[in-house]
């Protein structure tokens, strides 16, 4: 211990002594060892910390598993038949997302999430409530008592947390619920919710619509892998009973929930990790470089202290403590920016990351605990020990002949100190270089992306959504009667030219619905395909400006009571007739889907041109579009109850300068219809781009940071280069070499090593960046654009950074040269 105290004690009086270098050291591995903190706190919150439920190991999601993929919405039939398993001690079947409905009926109503859940759903999940029960199989049934259960915030914000609302009834859009439970405090719902009510999904349901996610708790001590295989052959069973309503590929998928919840932006958070550790190994070899430049100036010391005694590992010993040392200071300092740096990361998150966004798109707050302060302390130990053991072991072997002999601590580097520093120039350079041609890629990728044309007019649209779910909108005229009032009314106010409604709203994810073509054969089953569909009211194509490209659009007159009509998009009619008019052509969609889609055969009365419906990035995908008067009974109630109504309206000035009046429209229709997600139709399609723009502005700032300590590196090597070489530069311009001699020689030397990590870069971005595949767009992972521009870029970043030192050994003066020590 006391020769520890005394390397510390010495260490500290070194970086005291030198602290310019300490400072500049101290820096380059605070941003490296920061930026590793913030992305790992994400990372941490994200993929790492177990889910926020008791035993989450045992909570698994169930899917339909396909060849590269788990599709995670699922029928009821399909439900009813996995229940009949001895693997899960619980399964539950509940929505996607939340709908916002009005709690009381005060003016304006409270607005609350509420998610519809079977029986099973809270043991599940491992919550109790600590006032009442949860549901009954009995309530859980069709047509079953109108309960509820309440989440302990809303229980506290809007009841006082009064028990006295146990057994009483709530207006939840209207209808009155009886409250049967309050749920403990601290419950992370999935989805995010403020109350539940039953499911009541029939047992004897075939309904084959997937639209419901799964969950089940593994009994104790089953594995997850005895739970994949049991569940496939539950599938098989499924698939002999009902042969149609199984691919071919299709099994039972069995997925972690933590996996199966972050399974989305795995890639992308692995990747933005692997970016920031490859620029601390660049800050690394920055701080080894000046390592080796300082020791340098200390052979002397050390050969004095060999001479004395000291063996060569009580050097490295030494020259450890005072690099770890140095670790420590810049861990301290990036801790602090790591805090910073989460903030920051913050506010570019976009409002669809699991468990860093709420169910609103609101950032949660993510501490620095324990587990990052020791990942922080863990990466500043090895980063001490990194780019310090290779330094300290270079030097700690000193020549003390030939050292000792020197009239002054200048030595010079040596041959092999030289090359060490170039291979670590060479390394930065490389590194940096894989970067920037991810950082270009995902560039690439986004611009691509925010180019593509949606089909539509965003500009001046605003949008919003209501929830038409109980009972006062369970049929489609009362829809049909509510929308047409509200477009009436709406069309009314000056500014607007045009208002309309539909099922979900273009790039945003829908629904998909086969179809058989009157006159053809099928090819797929009964089927002769799958498309997008889309129930919009008539006003919708105006609203958006979508160009109709033959035939019309809807019209007042196209009602329940009129022929059933179609309009499809122009990708469809190529797909289905290529050589043939569409217009007129008969079809009939979800027939023996279950009653809930049985739909009468339609014509298709027009064409439209294509709209990216299910993302931007989807191209070429068929839309099938019909009246909202038209849409079946049945099919109407099940939609409402699980997917909110949404709005466009196309206004000549701001949009939001007119919310307060369309609102106000809206509710002289209906004053209790609650109002969620207001925004324009641009922010809409920038939300479908925000992550690919999260990925992209991080990679470009870790690249950026990368680009800068690969040009300080190489300014450094060349600079100090230079200084040693001063004497040798003197006297070649002494015998007459000329400046432009000098200058050639220094920038060949440098433009050499960019040269070979160059080369070396390019050949590690042909294989690191096969890992993004997945996240571009409209470009290959080896594009040679990218990989070109990149490489010019390190080449001219490198050439300034050579240039200077150039400059400054043209400028030495031969007889103060000679005299240079």
């Amino acid at each position: 211990m006391e020769t520890l105290a005394a390397d510390l004690r010495y260490a500290l009086r070194t970086m005291r002594s030198k602290i310019s270098f300490t400072g500049i050291a101290v820096v380059a591995l605070a941003l490296g060892i920061g930026a590793n903190t913030a992305i790992f706190t994400v990372v941490d919150a994200v993929l790492l910390q177990p889910l926020p439920y008791p035993q989450p190991d045992r909570i698994m999601k169930l899917g339909r598993r396909f060849r590269s993929q788990v599709g995670y919405s699922n029928s009821i039939p399909k439900y009813m038949a996995w229940r009949q398993n001895d693997v899960f001690e619980a399964m539950a079947l509940y929505d996607f997302g939340a709908l916002a409905m009005n709690l009381g009926s005060g003016d304006p109503p409270q607005q609350v999430n509420g998610v519809h859940v079977s029986a099973d759903y809270f043991k599940v999940f491992g919550v109790t409530p600590i006032v009442g029960r949860t549901f009954s199989p009995v309530e859980d049934l069709p047509n079953g008592p109108t309960v509820a259960v309440l989440g302990y915030g809303v229980w506290q914000s809007r009841f006082g947390a009064s028990r006295d609302v146990l057994g009483r009834p709530i207006l939840l859009n209207g209808v009155p619920y009886v409250v049967v439970g309050i749920l403990q405090t601290g419950f992370h719902p999935d989805p995010e919710a403020d109350l539940w009510i039953p499911l009541q999904a029939d047992p004897n349901s075939v309904n084959q619509g997937h639209y419901l996610n799964v969950a089940g708790r593994l009994k104790r001590g089953v594995t997850v892998t005895a739970a994949q295989a049991q569940m496939k052959v539950v599938g098989e069973q499924f698939r002999k009973a009902y042969p149609k309503w199984m691919d071919p590929e299709e099994s039972v998928g069995v997925v972690p929930m933590r996996d199966a919840t972050t399974g989305e932006v795995r890639t992308a958070l692995l990747v933005l990790f692997g970016a920031v550790a490859l620029v601390l190994l660049i800050a690394c070899a920055n701080v080894a470089n000046l390592l080796l430049a300082r020791s340098a100036g200390r052979q002397r010391e050390l050969a004095i202290r060999s001479a004395m005694g000291a063996d060569r590992w009580r050097v490295v010993r030494q020259l450890l403590t005072e690099s770890v040392l140095l670790a420590g200071c810049g861990g301290a300092l990036g801790l602090a920016l790591g805090g910073w740096g989460v903030r920051g990361l913050l506010l570019l998150v976009p409002g669809n990351i699991p468990r860093v966004t709420d169910a609103n798109g609101t950032n949660v707050v993510i501490p620095l605990d324990w587990r990052v302060t020791a990942f922080t302390l863990g990466v500043s130990l090895l980063t001490g020990i990194l780019f310090g053991l290779f330094p300290a072991l270079h030097t700690s072997k000193p020549d003390l002949v030939s050292i000792l002999k020197e009239a002054s601590g200048r030595s010079g580097t040596g041959l092999r100190h030289k090359r060490v520093r170039s291979a670590l120039v060479v390394i930065e350079l490389a590194l940096a270089l894989v970067l920037l041609v991810g950082a270009a890629l995902l560039i690439r990728s986004f611009v691509g992306l925010r180019s593509v044309n949606p089909g539509i007019d965003a500009h001046n649209v605003f949008t919003f959504q209501t929830s038409l779910a109980g009972g006062a909108y369970s049929t489609t005229a009362s829809v049909n009667n509510f929308t047409t009032q509200v477009v009436r009314r709406i069309e009314t106010l000056p500014g607007v030219e045009a208002a309309a409604s539909a099922i979900v709203l273009p790039v945003e994810n829908g629904i998909d619905l086969p179809f058989a073509i009157v006159g053809k054969p099928p090819t797929r089953g009964e089927y002769n395909g799958d498309e997008q569909w889309r129930s919009v009211s008539p006003h919708y194509f105006r609203a958006f400006k979508i160009q109709l490209l033959r035939g019309r659009v809807f019209s007042e007159t196209d009602t329940g009571a009129s022929g059933r009509v179609v309009i499809i998009n122009e990708a469809m009619a190529k797909k289905y007739w290529p050589n043939e008019d569409a217009v007129g052509q008969q079809i009939v969609i979800g027939k023996g889907l279950g009653p809930q889609f049985d739909d009468p055969l339609r014509q298709v009365v027009g064409i439209v041109g294509n709209v990216r419906e299910n993302g931007l990035g989807n191209e070429g995908v068929g839309v099938m579009y019909i009246p909202q008067s038209q849409v079946a009974e049945a099919l109407t109630a099940l939609a409402n109850s699980v997917i909110p109504l949404s709005w466009a309206i196309r206004t000549a000035p701001d949009p939001f300068s007119l919310r307060m009046a369309i609102e106000r429209e809206l509710h002289g229709v209906d004053g209790q219809m609650p109002v969620s997600r207001e925004r324009t139709m641009e922010q809409v399609l920038s939300s479908a781009v925000a992550r690919e723009n999260f990925n992209m502005v991080l990679l470009s700032i870790f690249a950026g940071v990368a680009l800068v300590l690969a040009g300080i590196g190489i300014y450094g090597l060349m600079s100090y280069s230079v200084e040693q070489r001063t004497q040798e530069i003197g006297i070649r311009m002494a015998l007459g070499a000329g400046r432009g001699k000098m200058l050639r020689d220094v920038l060949g030397e440098g433009m050499k090593l960019a040269g070979i990590g160059v080369v070396l870069g390019l050949a590690l971005a042909y294989g690191v960046t096969r890992l993004l595949a997945s996240l571009l767009f409209g470009v290959k992972a080896s594009d040679p654009l990218a990989f070109a521009a990149v490489a010019g870029i390190l080449t001219i970043v490198a050439l300034l950074a050579a240039y200077i030192p150039a400059r400054r050994a043209t400028a030495v003066d031969p007889a103060i040269a000679l005299r240079y020590e």
